[in-house]
């Protein structure tokens, strides 16, 4: 039965059929096999899979983030980042991973940041003289950081398909992020010097202070939302729901750059990318329920442990796994399919539920921007308007900084549990 079901996955996914059509139609040949499950099940279990509390949050930060993004808080925090750090080699470059982090602070989305901010930042730098290929590279791997630094759509769905605490998936989301960061602003001023971009922004100390002064309330936003789960005043969800609301005060009231005519769009488009969402995770669920009766995941352990029992060699061929599993699925599919299956296996070789979990997200980020169904490319690609043959080339030297540094995070665990295991 489970062999039949990933054929035909397989086989729909090849055909570009939807991925969440794909799980469904692959679910569906598993019960005819079977012949023994009532077709009810179909219905229950993909129902049971989205009736959760903490997947609320979801549509909260997916709406969150397009109240910012269309009130003028990409456009401030972009202003942020160019007056403290636009006069470093390379600056708008260097704008590009510092914004990203401040927006998917915010976004908790990489598509979200990077069309978001490529729609600034990419005509900015390609204007200053930067290539097309360099400017659209940089903005689709900063736009990565936005599933890593919390809040995550991806960590709220890893917790609820493991029963990992989500809390403590962003506590671990943050010094990772941080890290790759650091280690792509590195990557973009050499690679600055070495082509000879300009030092793009000259600013005073005044211009220092208006832009952090017109940017703290945007800044405000991942204070109060980490602030208040951490601080015990509400769980993801509802701090997810108060993000919304905090968006709406101040994009509507304080900013004034959206309009009550502008809601009706922003809720229509979020409403959209949240059904889309919640159709996946419905499917994956219902193939995870199926795999589960198999006993896929159980096996799955048995044939690795069987081929090593070192922790080692287990981690490193997880990595090659979901480094090509990301090439061809959507992240959040791929962590609802796969997250129940792999980490039973790893916790036989005691890694630790919340460390895996940064594993799985920031390997599968990386499938943003490696193709064939990169969405960052795509994004970045076409507001660049180079080719994705062109993109591809650009984000080689980046790839090779985050697979590296995938490599540090996979075995020092510390850097992703200090912050959980300190609080």
């Amino acid at each position: 039965m489970a062999l039949f079901m990933f054929i035909t996955l397989l086989v729909l996914m090849l055909l570009s059929v939807p991925i969440a059509f794909s799980l469904g139609l692959s679910s569906i040949v598993a019960i005819l096999i079977d012949g023994n499950l009532p077709y009810e099940l179909l219905i229950q279990r993909m129902f049971t899979s989205i009736d959760s509390f903490a997947l609320l949050a979801v549509p909260f930060f997916v709406l969150a983030g397009k109240i910012m993004g269309t009130g003028g808080i990409s456009r401030r925090l972009v202003n942020l980042a160019s007056a403290f750090i636009g006069h470093m080699s390379g600056g708008l470059a260097v704008v590009t991973i510092v914004a990203s982090m401040l927006f998917g602070a915010i976004s908790g989305s990489s598509a979200a940041t990077v069309a978001a901010l490529g729609a600034i930042l990419i005509p900015a730098m390609i204007k200053k003289g930067y290539s097309k290929r360099f400017a659209a590279a940089s903005q689709a791997v900063s736009g990565e950081l936005g599933v890593i630094i919390p809040p995550s759509i991806p960590m709220i769905l890893y917790g609820v398909s493991t029963g990992t605490s989500i809390g403590a998936m962003f506590l671990a989301g943050i010094v990772p992020g941080l890290i790759i960061g650091l280690l792509l602003v590195i990557t973009v001023t050499i690679l600055a010097k070495m082509k000879g971009y300009p030092n793009d922004v000259k600013t005073t100390w005044k211009d220092k202070w208006i832009a952090l002064k017109e940017s703290t309330l945007a800044l405000l936003m991942p204070v109060i939302i980490l602030g208040g789960i951490y601080g015990g005043i509400f769980t993801p969800t509802e701090a997810a729901a108060v993000s919304v609301a905090y968006a709406l005060i101040v994009g509507l009231w304080i900013y004034k750059e959206i309009k009550i005519k502008d809601l009706l769009p922003i809720l229509g488009e979020s409403a959209v990318l949240s059904a889309i969402i919640m159709i996946i995770v419905s499917a994956a669920g219902l193939f995870g329920w199926i795999m589960t009766k198999g006993m896929i995941p159980q096996q799955a352990a048995s044939l690795i442990t069987d081929f090593t029992t070192s922790k080692v060699i287990f981690l490193l061929l997880v990595n090659l796994f979901l480094f090509f599993i990301g090439m061809f699925f959507e992240t959040s599919a791929a962590i609802i399919i796969l997250a129940p299956i792999l980490l039973p296996v790893a916790l036989t070789f005691d890694v630790d539920p919340v460390h895996f979990g940064i594993i799985m997200i920031v390997n599968l980020a990386m499938g943003m921007v490696t193709p064939p169904v990169g969405v960052n490319l795509f994004i970045s690609s076409r507001i660049a308007g180079i080719t994705l043959e062109e993109i591809t080339k650009g984000i080689l030297p980046f790839l090779l900084v985050l697979i590296i540094n995938l490599l540090i995070l996979t075995f020092l665990p510390v850097i992703s549990l200090w912050l959980p295991n300190l609080l």
